[in-house]
């Protein structure tokens, strides 16, 4: 596995308590975001680096730049249709991009002036931001949130045509993880080297909310 790992409870004792924080595995080119699918959409992916004839490009498409956020929604590997991991290395100004283009899926006084204004540009955008409570490996809230982001439309076919590096099942690591989590035994626990992706732009951390 590419995956840079450590243990979590060592990365846990750096990580922010609390706030938006877009908690990922980056470099100064490249953000590492996870998706996970059906065998039949994932494997063919891995195997061959792109997505084939299963992906539906017509739907919104969710990445999750934070791994433990990836394992609460999908339980682990474990829920229906969830059964691949697959870790998505994309060029760091592609994921800029999607951030640029993005609008919350939450109305926001402090960035539309009424409603409608709102609506009005996620009706009109490709991107739709959330930020959700983050979850720690048992499934437990915590008070930093986390990042997901849905893509469609163009933005979804430069995604996946464009942008990735390179796709890779993780399916394993996470199956060799998931029992610590699911008893509780973080200290045992792995989890993909993550820290806050700083970003520089002032407009983009307030249109971002952070």
């Amino acid at each position: 596995m590419n995956l840079r790992t450590e243990p979590y409870i060592e990365q846990m004792e750096r990580w922010p308590r609390a706030g938006k924080h877009i908690m990922a595995q980056h470099d100064k080119d490249t953000i590492v975001v996870y998706q996970a699918y059906t065998p039949a959409i994932g494997l063919y992916a891995a195997e061959h680096q792109r997505f084939g004839d299963s992906f539906k490009f017509t739907r919104m498409s969710w990445i999750k730049p934070n791994f433990l956020w990836m394992m609460f929604r999908s339980g682990w590997g474990m829920k229906e249709n969830q059964e691949v991991t697959l870790a998505i290395t994309l060029k760091k100004e592609g994921f800029l991009e999607i951030l640029w283009k993005s609008v919350a899926s939450t109305f926001d006084p402090t960035q539309y002036e009424t409603y409608e204004e709102w609506k009005t540009a996620g009706v009109e955008s490709d991107v739709r931001l959330q930020w959700d409570p983050d979850h720690d490996p048992t499934g437990a809230k915590v008070e930093r949130r986390a990042l997901q982001l849905g893509l469609r439309g163009d933005t979804l076919r430069k995604y996946a045509h464009e942008w990735i590096v390179q796709i890779e099942d993780i399916s394993p690591f996470v199956q060799a993880q998931r029992e610590y989590a699911l008893q509780g035994e973080v200290e045992k626990l792995w989890s993909p080297t993550e820290t806050p992706l700083y970003i520089e732009e002032k407009d983009l951390r307030a249109k971002l909310g952070m």
